[in-house]
């Protein structure tokens, strides 16, 4: 179709007006999308800056089914109960192995541990955690039906059952083994997956060797009157100190340090939870040990009863802490590096 002059005017004059709205309307809806995109991010801004000043949702702990457990007892249950107060989720694992891991990932935040694997894991990560309490002393106990058993001597030639490879329980016992004479080819350690295996072990034959905790020990006297308690491994570790007896660590807590940079109040507010949840459990055993066997740690009341007061359960910070775990991080290294990672730990390692 061929356009006149005057058409072709009254053409392009109507189209580029239409064209020109169009225009205006593509740029009107531009501005109104930068608009609602700025004012998103200001509220997502806000979300994020009002998310820091309130701390984490929700503290991530990771805890061993054995001692270190039973003094957050209380702890858990105050979670439970008023989560907008104490906002903690807990894990329970029966290895250093399982939450190790998840620490390193950042699927946990607190972590409480053997003391001298968080040593190690300080080396490995190249200082990416600290240790911000001692939460357990030493709870270590070698029991058996034997009745020739009544020095470390007399282990010679035995077969030790004992958990945790690689953590304090194998450390302490292999120290107390060399200073009192033993080599490693003079007896022979097995290892089981946790405490309840070498309890039914004993069980089974009264006449192993058992290396274990509180609450396994008395769990284990109780269950079978043929066992008694052979040496008490934490009175041979100060014995070897001499002038200057230290005590067995068993256990500390740690904090991942890229969560203790963004949450320090977080951090400090669980030290006060975990000192009184401690002092709790320590103060009413009858109520820690219904919290126990709900938790899964002792299979009876009247086991965890008895087995609370001699655990050991403490909340120790700052320069104590820090004077007693190097103190018995010390003697480890000295007697093989590995177990402590290769080396000491940095005085950065200690809050």
């Amino acid at each position: 179709m061929k356009i006149s002059g005057n058409d072709k005017r009254d053409y392009l004059l109507r189209h580029g007006h239409v064209g020109a709205q169009r225009e205006a309307g593509r740029r009107l809806l531009c501005v109104l999308l930068g608009a609602m995109l700025f004012c998103c991010s200001l509220l997502c801004g806000c979300g994020r800056q009002g998310e820091e000043e309130q701390g984490p949702k929700a503290v991530r702990i990771g805890s061993l089914k054995g001692p270190t457990s039973l003094g957050i007892l209380f702890l858990m249950e105050d979670a439970k109960e008023n989560p907008a107060d104490y906002p903690y989720e807990f894990r329970m694992a029966t290895g250093a192995d399982e939450l190790l891991p998840l620490l390193v990932k950042g699927d946990l935040d607190i972590a409480l541990v053997p003391a001298n694997v968080a040593a190690a894991l300080y080396q490995k990560t190249e200082g990416g955690v600290t240790v911000i309490d001692i939460n357990t002393l030493g709870v270590l106990y070698l029991v058996t039906g034997a009745r020739d058993i009544e020095t470390v001597a007399d282990l010679k030639g035995r077969t030790i059952c004992l958990t945790g490879k690689g953590t304090t329980p194998e450390a302490s016992l292999k120290y107390i083994l060399d200073q009192n004479g033993l080599e490693p080819n003079d007896y022979k350690l097995e290892y089981k997956s946790e405490a309840a295996e070498v309890a039914a072990l004993l069980a089974r034959d009264p006449t192993a060797m058992g290396l274990l905790p509180q609450p396994f020990a008395t769990a284990a006297l109780m269950q079978n009157e043929n066992l008694h308690i052979a040496l008490d491994m934490n009175a041979q570790w100060e014995a070897l100190q001499g002038e200057e007896p230290g005590s067995m660590v068993t256990g500390v807590t740690i904090v991942r340090n890229d969560f203790l940079r963004e949450h320090k109040e977080a951090v400090e507010a669980f030290l006060e939870h975990h000192a009184d949840s401690v002092a709790a459990v320590n103060a009413d055993p009858d109520t820690g040990a219904v919290l126990a066997v709900e938790a899964g740690i002792v299979a009876k009341e009247a086991m965890a009863k008895a087995a609370i007061p001699q655990c050991n359960l403490v909340c120790i910070t700052g320069e104590e802490m820090k004077s007693a775990l190097s103190a018995y991080l010390k003697v480890l290294a000295e007697f093989q590096a590995e177990l402590v990672g290769g080396k000491l730990p940095g005085e950065d390692f200690y809050y």
